[in-house]
């Protein structure tokens, strides 16, 4: 829940953030960073069915992450991290990324230079975001983890500080996931009257990349679901290879 919490309030104040310059960008954009039904399932869904699941099969307590004493709840915890971790890193590369720095980003899959705002394109400053987004949602889970679980339980468990880092890679991994199939997937091109960005071909649209298989709300959905499904795994690898399991 905290890791939600952070993701909706710092995802929310980002992305009205030097809203003026995404405006010019996007022919979508939102004013005032609006979020609408489809975003909130697109970018939470899985991670609040992942959590659902957790009260079902573990209950409502916190428990520290132990792949050899409690499989499930660790594996559904780290799920459920990995999906928010990708929402987060990905809203802070595309909030931070298209408005910061002096270049045009590259295209993921051709790194080529794309005009701002390019669906699949890819930044310094935009990676460095999404790994300071997963970081804080890592971060909170970390916190609220320390705070809410019993202290017996956490004295005689392994050190829980891979969260905060598995937190950073999945929002690095999930954004460029994001970007990957962005750049495949979703169509860009740039309105030659207006400069926007547009995700539907026309006539007097300038083709960049991509095909108009997926909105945005898709991309994100599957960048979500695939980074849920890898976090689990990544995490049993952090915790047997750095922390010898006893």
């Amino acid at each position: 829940m905290a890791s939600l919490l952070v993701f909706f309030l710092t995802g929310s104040k980002l992305t009205k953030w030097r809203s003026g310059q995404k405006r010019k960008l996007d022919s979508d954009f939102k004013e005032g960073g609006q979020r609408n039904w489809l975003q909130v399932i697109c970018n939470a869904g899985i991670a609040s069915e992942l959590s659902l699941l957790y009260l079902i099969d573990v209950g409502c307590s916190e428990f520290p992450i132990d792949f050899q004493k409690r499989y499930s709840a660790s594996w559904l915890s780290m799920a459920v991290l990995g999906a928010l971790s990708c929402s987060c890193g990905d809203t802070f590369a595309s909030e931070i990324g298209s408005v910061v720095g002096k270049t045009d980003p590259w295209l993921v899959t051709t790194f080529q230079r794309v005009p701002r705002g390019t669906n699949g394109g890819i930044s310094v400053v935009g990676l460095l975001s999404s790994v300071v987004g997963g970081t804080v949602t890592g971060l909170a889970y970390f916190v609220v983890l320390l705070l809410c679980a019993n202290s017996d339980t956490m004295l005689n468990s392994h050190p829980q500080w891979p969260i905060v880092v598995l937190g950073g890679f999945c929002g690095l991994v999930g954004s460029l996931i994001d970007s990957i199939v962005g750049a495949t997937l979703q169509y860009s091109g740039i309105n030659l009257k207006t400069g926007l960005i547009v995700e539907q071909p026309s006539d007097n649209v300038r083709y960049i990349s991509g095909v108009p298989l997926l909105d945005n709300h898709g991309v994100n959905l599957l960048s979500s679901v695939v980074t849920a499904f890898l976090a689990p795994h990544v995490a049993l690898y952090m915790w047997s290879y750095f922390i010898p399991m006893r």
